[in-house]
């Protein structure tokens, strides 16, 4: 590896030099000479560093082909062995590691060759989570170091490896993960012109990481809602199509079913028979539009809405239905949506498929500031081979997930349902004694 340095224009001393010995103002000079070179070849990495990620960007626009181009330049200009990227996960408690490139051979961690790498990933996860001094400071270490754990120098022992350094991908505001960048035999000056190439290349992959993220989290968000918008879409045509139609169809045969008196017997059976059809029909079309597009609600009122979901289903079904509402805990708006999803989700499955002879909906706080809801029926239960294969137990697992929260299906032939969402809040922990 090779620093490039250039000579440069030396400033008048800043201080008086006349009382000094020749011998004196030519060590100052050459120590001035010497910072300022230093500074230059600092400032060139910087700038380089900056100049190959700019480049990469536009020509690797998909982050792995990013990471792995800008991985091999970091091994090529150091002279290195190997790199490795870890990650944390969003609250800071695991450490994973997401790619690597040892030797010519690069490995992203959804790769064919992933389970090939024999690295102690678990140990040097659980090294760089406790080793407080490197979530902030870039750490050196020799190959066999005594804070290393004990497989990791075994390891850099096996295939020569006599430093590694590991510097922190630092926003202002967290942590995302380190690089460890592994060196075999390279001569002792080159250790702090490797240092700062590793420095500033991981500056770059800290926004590169960051800007992916909030990327992703947006191409999340857009697809959440283009379903949001398509599931009203869906609402809306059910609405005005089936449910509408139904509701025509209900009303002429009512028509019809006032004049029964004169009619046969037969054909006045007939047309209650119709009635009914009808009525349930628009029932469940207006309940598929209540799933698919659920009513807004304000934060506080989801016991009222509960009580208002729970006199509809009475309406729809001869199925006794008990609601009991505790004093519940303040509740975001839309922890609130999720939560009446849910609960409608889980009482119209146990009216359209539990065949129970009774339901009970219990809604109650948790230590005082989390949430309970339980939605329990003594009908047939869930048959193992259908046990989650349905849509409604999808789009319920995916409401307690959007919200943080824990769903639990308990279900037994025979013996009936219980739905069982359990929520806190993410600060909420147990106070110890």
């Amino acid at each position: 590896m090779k620093f490039e340095t250039e000579s440069c224009p030396l400033d008048e001393p800043d201080e008086d030099v006349s009382g000094l010995s020749l011998v004196a103002v030519k060590a100052r000079l050459f120590r001035e000479t010497d910072e300022r070179r230093r500074a230059q070849c600092m400032a060139r990495i910087q700038s380089h560093a900056v100049q190959l990620t700019l480049d990469l960007l536009v020509r690797e626009p998909d982050p792995e082909s990013f990471f792995r181009v800008l991985m091999r330049a970091l091994l090529d200009q150091t002279e290195s062995h190997s790199c490795g990227v870890w990650l944390l996960n969003e609250d800071s408690t695991q450490c994973n590691l997401w790619m690597a490139y040892i030797g010519d051979q690069f490995y992203p961690k959804e790769g064919n060759d992933w389970g090939e790498l024999t690295l102690p990933r678990e140990d040097l996860s659980t090294h760089l989570l406790a080793f407080a001094e490197g979530w902030k400071d870039t750490i050196e270490y020799s190959g066999d170091d005594s804070r290393f754990p004990e497989s990791v120098r075994a390891l850099n022992h096996s295939v020569g490896l006599t430093t590694v350094a590991i510097v922190p991908l630092i926003l202002p505001t967290r942590n995302l993960g380190w690089i460890a960048l592994s060196t075999g035999d390279a001569p002792a000056e080159y250790a702090p012109w490797r240092r700062a190439t590793l420095e500033a290349i991981a500056r770059q992959v800290t926004l590169a990481l960051h800007q992916s993220q909030l990327t992703e989290q947006s191409l999340v968000e857009a697809r959440r809602q283009a379903v949001l918008e398509e599931r009203n879409r869906i609402a809306r045509d059910i609405h005005d199509t089936l449910a509408q139609g139904f509701a025509a169809i209900l009303m002429q045969l009512q028509s019809v079913q006032r004049a029964s008196a004169s009619l046969p017997p037969n054909i006045a059976r007939s047309i209650d028979t119709a009635v009914d059809l009808a009525r349930s029909h628009m029932i469940e079309a207006r309940r598929s539009v209540g799933a698919l597009h659920p009513h807004d609600i304000e934060a506080g009122d989801v016991g009222a809405v509960l009580e208002r979901t729970t006199e509809l289903a009475r309406r729809t079904t001869d199925i006794p239905i008990e609601l009991v509402i505790e004093e519940l805990p303040a509740l975001g708006a839309g922890v609130e949506r999720e939560i009446i999803g849910i609960a409608q989700e889980a009482l119209t499955n146990a009216v359209r498929h539990a065949r129970a002879r009774n339901i009970r909906i219990h809604a109650s706080s948790s230590r005082s500031v989390g949430f309970r809801l339980s939605v329990a029926d003594d009908g047939r239960g869930i048959a193992k081979e259908q046990f989650g294969a349905g849509f409604g137990l999808t789009s319920m697992q995916e409401r307690a997930e959007r919200i943080g929260g824990s769903l639990t299906i308990i279900t037994a032939p025979r013996a009936g349902t219980e739905v069982v969402l359990a929520w806190e809040p993410p600060a909420f922990s147990i106070p110890t004694s």
